[in-house]
């Protein structure tokens, strides 16, 4: 695609043309991924295509973080961050592993470390729409348990990005390098439960 101002415009076809390149994406990757492929998928053509992103970075980014703010919303609509601290760290370590896991969230993250050097903002947006977005609502939630004497957390920040590596641990490292290609929900369990029982180890009451 062409280096058009990154204008996105939103109509009719929006939704559809998403949903087709979120498909050739998958399958394909970023660099895989013809505008004749995404318009075919789409059941558009290419002039309707490059109408809504004149440019396949902004295609792509598009595609990642409305997974992501889905993913991110769905966690939050099924986690009752009014709970014990045991609680909401197992049902959010678990809704974090089995997204980052997925096919889906395998995908992105390779796509975003491969095309990291020719377009940082891809994996921006992939971070601040997922990432970052979960980060500021455990950190809400840490402060809230904080005052209500339940954790003792001197930099909360740090705690949010350390629970989240706890919750990678054994699987993710992993699956990244090809050892394995697929985890279980007792490979879930296990490195969750150890996750949360490490955390509350440190920063229970």
């Amino acid at each position: 695609m062409n280096d058009a101002a990154p204008i996105v415009r939103k109509g009719r076809k929006f939704d559809q043309v998403l949903e087709g390149a979120r498909s050739v994406f998958m399958a394909d990757g970023f660099e895989g991924a013809s505008v004749d492929d995404i318009a075919r998928a789409a059941g558009v053509s290419k002039a309707t295509l490059y109408s809504y992103f004149p440019d396949k970075r902004l295609l792509f980014v598009e595609v990642a973080t409305q997974e992501c703010d889905r993913q991110s919303q769905a966690a939050l609509d099924i986690i009752d961050m009014t709970g014990p601290p045991r609680q909401v760290l197992a049902q959010a370590g678990r809704h974090f592993v089995r997204f980052l896991t997925s096919q889906f969230g395998q995908q992105i993250f390779r796509i975003c470390v491969a095309e990291s050097d020719r377009f940082p903002e891809i994996g921006r947006a992939f971070y601040q729409s997922g990432p970052q977005r979960m980060r500021t609502e455990m950190g809400a939630y840490f402060q809230g348990a904080i005052d209500r004497g339940e954790l003792a957390i001197d930099d909360i920040t740090l705690a949010t990005d350390q629970f989240g590596e706890l919750c990678k641990a054994d699987i993710w490292p992993r699956l990244m390098f090809g050892v394995i290609r697929a985890v279980s929900d007792a490979d879930i369990d296990r490195v969750v439960d150890g996750a949360v029982e490490t955390f509350m180890a440190r920063y229970g009451t």
